[in-house]
């Protein structure tokens, strides 16, 4: 997938370019973290770039500090700072993906099979269902669709066109 084709990685004001989204996921991963998340936001005036980063094949309670933080964010301002499309007023943040992260690529739905998610539907996927939680079984292609499986909590399978998820997402539950 390209960078900038999947709706939540990006809010694409016009004055950003693919440029920069390859110079971010280039710099993150050459430091050896995965570029989870990058959303443009702000204005022309100042940019606001949100960087969600990851350690790859990161496990529960091994997650981003804020030490890795400061390494990316030190690391992206030598290549951010006087680029003419930031201008001098960006604004840069660095965080981790957080216990909720957002699943956004192919990737994404293999690596966290068997942890429980939550779909939300840009139509319904499911009968009048709009979003849908339960265990994340993978994703397979058939006919030429992505399609997600997952089983529901309330039991049954189902699998859901990967082109009909607005918003897929791990589920936190304190005490699991």
């Amino acid at each position: 997938m390209k960078w900038g084709m999947h709706p939540h990685f990006f809010i694409e004001p016009t004055f950003m370019t693919d440029a920069l989204d390859q110079v971010v996921a280039a710099r993150v991963e050459s430091l050896g973290y995965e570029l989870v998340e990058l959303e443009r936001v702000g204005s022309k005036a100042r940019p606001l770039l949100r960087v969600r980063i990851d350690h790859p094949d990161s496990e529960t309670g091994h997650g981003i500090t804020v030490s890795d933080c400061a390494v990316v964010t030190r690391s992206l301002e030598q290549v951010l700072d006087g680029r003419p499309d930031l201008g001098d007023r960006y604004v840069l943040e660095v965080s981790s993906p957080g216990l909720e992260r957002p699943l956004l690529t192919r990737r994404d739905f293999e690596r966290f099979a068997g942890r429980q998610v939550s779909l939300k539907g840009t139509r319904p996927l499911v009968a009048e269902n709009r979003r849908l939680e339960g265990e994340l079984l993978g994703v397979a292609e058939e006919d030429g669709v992505e399609l997600v499986r997952l089983r529901l909590a309330q039991g049954g399978e189902v699998a859901v066109p990967r082109s009909a998820i607005a918003r897929a997402q791990l589920i936190f539950r304190w005490g699991d």
